[in-house]
């Protein structure tokens, strides 16, 4: 039995602005984070350099950004491990505004899953999934499947959208009736059937992770 995915439709599960998730099977925790390093913030002083701060938890990691940049959201860390054969890489801090280069970590071959929601912005801005591979965008959709953020159905490849949409329609969606917490979760159930995503709850909820801080490369 695994702990699944659709437990992150639950509110402010991970953080108290939301969360963003990376998963990939094909690189280890350490690896993952080097990439999303070097290839996934699309500023100026970009590449990011890890700085090893131990094993924290969420509220540590945290704590840890306020007293290096003064407020949480002017530092960027991750927390990483291994659930299975899944790869897994937590963010914290300004990730909102950062984390825009995703397809590059996808680089080699790389299979890319991310998953984020943006709970504290008040426009709202719906939770998203997306799928990359070997550096290319694959396929992605707002999981609140209500036509905001220029939602239009599942958008990407056609192989994959003919694999996704069906399973939404078969569990009634998109339901506009229907409460949004209930379809992000039917919608990551969909996800979690599709392509066999899972996630450590405790471990990334209440547990210590390794973390590293992201740093400005000299």
């Amino acid at each position: 039995m695994t702990d699944g995915i659709t437990w992150l439709a639950e509110p402010k599960c991970v953080d108290f602005s939301g969360h963003s998730v990376l998963m990939s099977r094909d690189v280890t925790p350490g690896e993952l984070v080097s990439r999303i390093a070097a290839s996934a913030f699309d500023t100026p002083y970009a590449p990011y350099t890890p700085r090893p701060v131990g094993e924290l938890t969420g509220r540590q990691v945290n704590e840890l950004l306020d007293d290096l940049c003064g407020d949480v959201r002017d530092g960027l860390a991750l927390r990483h491990g291994r659930d299975g054969d899944w790869s897994f890489a937590v963010c914290h801090g300004g990730w909102m505004g950062e984390l825009v280069g995703r397809a590059a970590v996808s680089r080699g071959g790389v299979h890319l899953f991310h998953l984020e929601y943006e709970e504290e912005n008040g426009k709202p801005v719906p939770p998203y999934f997306a799928y990359y591979h070997d550096d290319r965008f694959r396929c992605g959709f707002n999981l609140h499947l209500d036509h905001s953020w220029g939602y239009d159905g599942v958008d990407g490849d056609p192989e994959w959208v003919r694999r996704i949409e069906p399973l939404l329609s078969a569990a009634g969606l998109p339901d506009e009736n229907a409460d949004p917490e209930l379809v992000h979760r039917t919608a990551l159930d969909v996800l979690g059937q599709v392509f066999g995503l899972s996630l450590p709850r405790q471990r990334i909820v209440e547990g210590t992770l390794d973390a590293v801080v992201l740093e400005e490369a000299d």
